[in-house]
């Protein structure tokens, strides 16, 4: 069995993949099982100065670090249950020490499965005005919408000064469910939860739209790969694709 290394980023969405990878585990061998996991952390505050002014390099550096510890750990590959965190990683020069799955590679690939062809993109305002899942999308000929700028700047505000900080509050979900509202009359037919601490907020029971949890979506892809139900990825960071 191969052992996850889960490079996290915002503690909210690491949690709830942590434990997605635990329960998916048992889901599949029975209680009390489920493949081993390291976690790397560092302070994700360290990186926000650098989001805000798009300063990508400080934050690979980080990043490379905690890969390094992983490897280090015995992990045999490692997840980033952080979307954003991606724009980063695609950003590498130089290759991680060991391999990882891309979340919005797992997401676009889930769209097709289920048959969906356009999909809203909901996250922080990085990854809403970014190209990691419009690039994954477009190897896949999906299309996309992503909410006005009004809805981005609320959603970044929820997420940031709401979810990864651990509060849950209710005038925040409806919100965002008109924002995925507005996204259906767009013509969405699915909409991504393209912030790990999303799927705290909104899951299909809530959302007008059906959804693509990018946090659980990735957990379980890592426990294929480590029952080897799928190959060890390739991609160690840099472009994707």
């Amino acid at each position: 069995m191969r052992r996850i290394g889960i490079l996290a980023h915002s503690a909210e969405g690491a949690a709830l993949c942590f434990l997605e990878a635990c329960h998916e585990g048992e889901r599949r061998l029975g209680a009390h099982h489920h493949p081993d996991v390291v976690m790397d952390i560092e302070q994700m505050g360290a990186s926000v100065t650098d989001w805000d002014r798009g300063d990508l390099a400080p934050i690979a550096t980080r990043f490379r670090r905690a890969a390094e510890r992983l490897a280090a750990a015995g992990a045999d590959f490692w997840i980033c249950p952080d979307n954003t965190a991606h724009m980063a990683l695609e950003a590498m020069s130089e290759p991680l020490p060991l391999p990882g799955l891309h979340i919005a590679e797992i997401v676009a690939s889930e769209a097709v499965r289920r048959g969906f062809r356009k999909i809203g993109i909901t996250g922080t305002r990085w990854t809403m005005e970014g190209q990691v899942y419009p690039a994954a999308f477009a190897r896949r000929k999906l299309d996309f919408a992503v909410p006005p700028p009004t809805e981005r700047a609320a959603i970044q505000s929820i997420i940031m000064d709401e979810l990864v900080r651990g509060k849950v509050i209710d005038a925040s979900r409806r919100r965002l469910a008109d924002v995925v509202s507005d996204l259906a009359r767009e013509g969405c037919d699915a909409v991504v939860l393209g912030c790990t601490e999303l799927p705290m907020l909104i899951d299909d029971s809530t959302s007008p739209l059906p959804t693509l949890d990018s946090t659980r979506l990735l957990a379980r892809a890592a426990v294929d790969v480590a029952l080897g139900d799928a190959p060890l990825p390739a991609w160690r960071g840099g472009p994707h694709g």
